[in-house]
């Protein structure tokens, strides 16, 4: 009798939509957060670092779907999982918002 690591449930597909609502927000909040404080004439560093966020975001979105085959193939073989290189680009993109609201805040 095997037993499988698999489940055949949906979690796969709850975290695929997990990391497509991270990339959204970092996307979105990036650009907007860029927009008001590009118009605002705010220093272009935090205008720098918005943009990088929404850029990390849209990042983020573009590999969901490779990130989400390679899961479940990895899954299916019972191979480790490995999300290093999307948790750097969620990472970036959150310092970069922190980065870009301290000169936001400080300006």
């Amino acid at each position: 009798m095997s037993q499988e690591i698999w489940d055949p449930g949906l979690q796969s597909e709850r975290t695929r939509l997990a990391w497509v609502r991270t990339a959204v927000a970092l996307a979105t909040g990036g650009l907007a957060a860029a927009g008001l404080t590009l118009r605002a004439g705010l220093p272009p560093a935090a205008v720098a670092g918005f943009a990088l966020a929404a850029l990390s975001g849209g990042v983020l979105l573009a590999r969901t779907g490779a990130r989400f085959r390679g899961h479940q193939r990895a899954l299916h073989e019972g191979m480790p999982l490995d999300a290093g290189l999307d948790v750097l680009f969620a990472w970036l993109g959150t310092l970069c918002v922190v980065g870009g609201a301290i000169f936001f805040v400080l300006s």
